[in-house]
């Protein structure tokens, strides 16, 4: 489905919210570098989606209602046996269910577990006076306790990916510190550019949040990721 559709049948719903595997099918459609998320809708499914994605995977709740995932119990990673995933979605819907008895629940997402990489977020919100602004910072407590994030104004230039990226007090770590491998710079210029691209002209889209992205000294790589419409008018 492409990202037209998609965007299009949440207005139908009158959806605010588009799931991780919605959103992430959004991004891959601007050429973004998605981690492979797929929807199983009963156990057997999901079983069959870990095989064929191959172990070891992680189960999350997928519900346009539920975004804080792990609040309701609705995540389950390193998965590494069709026993263990039939384990993890039971309790998965379950716990979702108790927690969030009137959220329309649409199965579990399943995914690989990605590779360690350094942790990045990405992200765009739409400003009332600018328009579209992206966001750039290293992930995890880096953004949730020193806030140590850029801002640009779309649409950007390569010179401003650059700049964004390099502007961040802890460059020095996607530079390779003490022996860790260095992130692949252009790969996060690159990711930068495709999400200005993308929104540049997407009234529609509200918000997106790509947290976490894993950057790697060969690729970047969303792992995760959000997307709020603007419903007003709909």
């Amino acid at each position: 489905m492409s990202a037209d559709e998609i965007l299009g049948r949440a207005r139908e719903e009158r959806r605010a919210i588009l799931t991780e595997i919605e959103s992430k099918e959004v991004l891959k459609g601007a050429g973004i570098n998605c981690l492979d998320t797929r929807l199983a809708r009963d156990r057997a499914e999901a079983v069959s989606l870990s095989e064929d994605i191959g172990y070891p995977v992680v189960l999350k709740i997928s519900s346009p209602e539920i975004t804080h995932k792990s609040d309701a119990g609705g995540v389950k990673i390193n998965l590494g046996s069709n026993t263990e995933v039939e384990k993890a979605f039971d309790e998965i819907m379950a716990s979702a269910r108790e927690k969030f008895p009137d959220a329309e629940i649409k199965g579990v997402s399943v995914q690989a577990m990605a590779r360690p990489g350094i942790e990045i977020i990405m992200g765009m919100t739409r400003d009332p006076q600018f328009g579209p602004v992206l966001m750039f910072g290293l992930g995890g407590v880096f953004v949730e306790i020193l806030k140590d994030v850029t801002f640009r104004i779309v649409p950007l230039e390569k010179r401003d990916a650059s700049e964004m990226i390099r502007e961040i007090k802890g460059f020095k770590l996607l530079e390779g510190y003490r022996g860790q491998d260095p992130a692949n710079i252009e790969s996060l210029e690159d990711m930068l550019l495709k999400l200005s691209a993308f929104v540049d002209g997407k009234e529609e889209i509200k918000e997106i949040d790509m947290n976490p992205v894993f950057a790697y000294k060969d690729d970047a790589l969303v792992v995760d990721a959000r997307i709020i419409l603007d419903t007003e008018g709909t």
